[in-house]
């Protein structure tokens, strides 16, 4: 049964008063995949046909509340001015949306896209939402993990040819490369300085925040406990990497074999993981 406007805002108040927001943001995401699982779609999903099974055909919004300001074959944007239960919660209750979206919101969007095409991507400018300012802007990006990875690749080969371990990592966030690194523990005798630390640091600096929701890290090799759980305090929203820590503990490399997806299960948060990107030229890094 339809519910009005007010009885939506007084539920979604309830909700986040009174639940921790990691379990309302799974809870959110299960309604997501299920509803996706019920009524699937097949075939290539452009940023288009993305947009409209999500906020149409799904959360069944208002079209004429999501004005689209651009699009193209692999991005698609616009301003969302729909009645968001959410932000009038927000409101009443005082709490600041750039908070609550980065913690409930997002990660379940990501989701769903990611079942769609793992390369779809949310975006959501968090310099530009509501009540801070009149629209949200938004988009859905398709971006290209295998080039993406080559890049992180490119650093590992770097790693290499100053002497220390072989390990390179990126973050973007939707089209927007936010930092390229590679480990440093060798030259700079400092044992923390993992490529994805270096990378998760500059994207922070660059990014001008701490929370990295809506990021990705791209990483040669999957990242160690100490970095998967630095991806958990960035709030990242994916991890994708080449090699696999038991792989490469079997070519030899110390490891500690606890692996991302053990971190994630015990994370606060939601951490999307995407294993195997190029994954034999990242394992030529460590042959």
């Amino acid at each position: 049964m339809d519910v009005s406007f007010e009885e939506a805002v007084e539920a979604e108040k309830e909700r986040l008063v009174s639940r921790p927001f990691t379990e309302i943001e799974r809870e959110t995401k299960a309604k997501r995949v299920a509803w996706l699982q019920r009524n699937g779609q097949s075939g290539d999903i452009s940023p288009r046909r993305a947009f409209e099974t999500l906020f149409f055909d799904c959360m069944r919004l208002d079209r004429r509340k999501l004005v689209v300001r651009d699009e193209g074959p692999d991005a698609i944007s616009w301003e969302s001015h729909d009645p968001c239960p959410t932000l009038a919660a927000c409101e009443s209750l005082g709490l600041d949306t750039r908070i609550v979206c980065s913690q409930v919101s997002d990660k379940p969007i990501q989701s769903f896209l990611s079942l769609l095409d793992p390369r779809l991507r949310f975006v959501r400018d968090y310099g530009h939402l509501r009540p801070h300012e009149p629209y949200c802007a938004e988009a859905i990006v398709r971006i290209d993990l295998e080039a993406l990875m080559s890049v992180a690749i490119e650093e590992a080969r770097r790693s290499l040819a100053e002497g220390n371990k072989g390990y390179g990592a990126v973050v973007v966030r939707g089209t927007t490369m936010l930092a390229r690194a590679h480990d440093t523990a060798g030259t700079e005798g400092d044992p923390s300085l993992h490529a994805e630390v270096n990378a998760i640091r500059e994207a922070v600096r660059v990014g001008g925040g701490s929370d990295l929701c809506g990021a990705v890290l791209l990483s040669t090799c999957e990242p160690c406990p100490m970095c998967s759980s630095l991806a958990v305090w960035a709030n990242l929203t994916t991890v994708v990497y080449g090699a696999s820590i038991a792989t490469t503990a079997r070519l030899g490399k110390r490891r500690i074999t606890v692996d991302v997806a053990e971190i994630a299960a015990h994370s606060p948060t939601l951490l999307e993981i995407i294993p195997g990107v190029l994954e034999e030229q990242c394992l030529d890094l460590y042959r």
